[in-house]
């Protein structure tokens, strides 16, 4: 196991280790958000015109397909937001709630990353069935998925504290009001390297989307997955401190 990840589980190797266990930490939370953007915008550019992780903003569409009785609008908000539901239902299971004294990245982080992996791993593999041109069911059951998934990295997120990977309206509330009263907090950089990893990953996923929509899988997994293979050894350590 390398020194990186007993950082990660909680141990204790010499040299200012709480502060590189939550440098890591901070990292990977910011690689997450990649996925996130991507993710979001290959729903709303080809499946629906609806967000995966945007609860807010399929709310609102929500009412605005009621006020246009638009059924379409309605379905894909609605399909949205309940395959969130039923991914924060399902990671919530696993990754449970923060805990006093737990590792800065605990294992049940990673298991439920694990598992929105298979999950999006899935959705790309449909993906491709559909020849990267969903329509109907496929389409439908993309978009849930793809919603599910984010419900889970949002649970897996919130076991490692206050901070969010997906519902990032706090995030740059927080980042302004500092700017207001001139006081930066400790996590104003992961803060700030989660909305510019949103924003990028949502450009890249657009990109992959309308340009070249075989390569969406890749743009969806590849952060997801190599957060995964980092902070495995947390989840193969389940018995370290913490």
């Amino acid at each position: 196991m390398t020194t990186n990840s007993a950082y990660l589980i909680g141990r204790q190797p010499p040299g200012n280790t709480p502060q590189k266990a939550t440098r890591l930490r901070d990292t990977l939370v910011v690689v997450l958000a990649l996925t996130t953007g991507a993710v979001d915008a290959v729903t709303y550019l080809r499946l629906g015109k609806v967000f995966s992780s945007v609860i807010t903003g399929n709310l609102a569409l929500l009412g605005v397909s009621a006020g246009q009785r638009n059924g379409g609008l309605a379905v894909n908000a609605g399909l949205a937001l309940a395959g969130y539901g039923v991914g924060v239902l399902v990671g919530g299971a696993s990754a449970g709630t923060p805990q006093e004294g737990q590792p800065t990245w605990p294992y049940q982080a990673t298991v439920t990353l694990g598992v929105e992996l298979l999950l999006l791993a899935g959705f790309s593999g449909g993906w491709l069935a559909a020849g990267a041109h969903p329509s109907g069911g496929p389409r439908l059951a993309l978009l849930a998925a793809a919603a599910a998934a984010m419900g889970m990295q949002s649970t897996a997120v919130r076991r490692l504290g206050q901070m969010s990977t997906t519902y990032l309206t706090s995030t740059l509330t927080g980042i302004l009001q500092a700017i207001a009263i001139r006081r930066w907090p400790s996590e104003w950089r992961r803060s700030t390297g989660v909305l510019l990893a949103a924003v990028t990953g949502a450009f890249l996923g657009g990109l992959a989307a309308l340009q070249a929509p075989s390569v969406v899988p890749a743009a969806v997994l590849i952060p997801l997955a190599a957060v995964v293979a980092c902070s495995l050894p947390a989840a193969l350590n389940r018995g370290s401190p913490g």
